[in-house]
């Protein structure tokens, strides 16, 4: 009998289809969620370079195998730790793009709707059994 748990279709020809599904619904509800507080949700290409780009002096350093963490940009001579690098990547291509558009880039605090307050609208300290 065939496994049918979610590691199984891993293995199945539907894998890719149900994960592009999985990333289409997450990127929908965080689309929602960023309209509903006022705030704008922006996605990056899926093929820039953000851990090849030197995140200190822009220079593009060029692929590089999985296993290197660490490396070293042959411009500036800054170390960097590859994940660490590309979050900064990612998060100034996201404050240039919000920034581009005229927006702020921080908004702001924005108050907790009141109607999200509490579980399931019973008050706080009370359950319904």
């Amino acid at each position: 009998m065939e496994d049918l748990s979610v590691a199984g279709l891993a293995r199945t020809k539907l894998s890719k289809s149900v994960h592009d599904a999985g990333w289409s619904s997450f990127i929908n509800m965080l689309q929602y969620k960023a309209e509903r507080y006022g705030r704008t949700l922006v996605t990056i290409g899926r093929f820039t370079p953000t851990s090849q780009t030197c995140s200190t002096c822009g220079v593009q350093d060029g692929p590089k195998p999985l296993n290197v963490r660490e490396w070293t940009c042959t411009a500036c001579g800054t170390v960097h730790d590859r994940d660490t690098n590309a979050a900064i990547n990612v998060k100034t291509a996201a404050g240039l793009a919000v920034s581009a558009c005229g927006a702020p880039v921080r908004p702001g605090a924005i108050p907790a709707q009141r109607e999200e307050t509490g579980s399931h609208g019973f008050p706080a300290g009370n359950c319904a059994a």
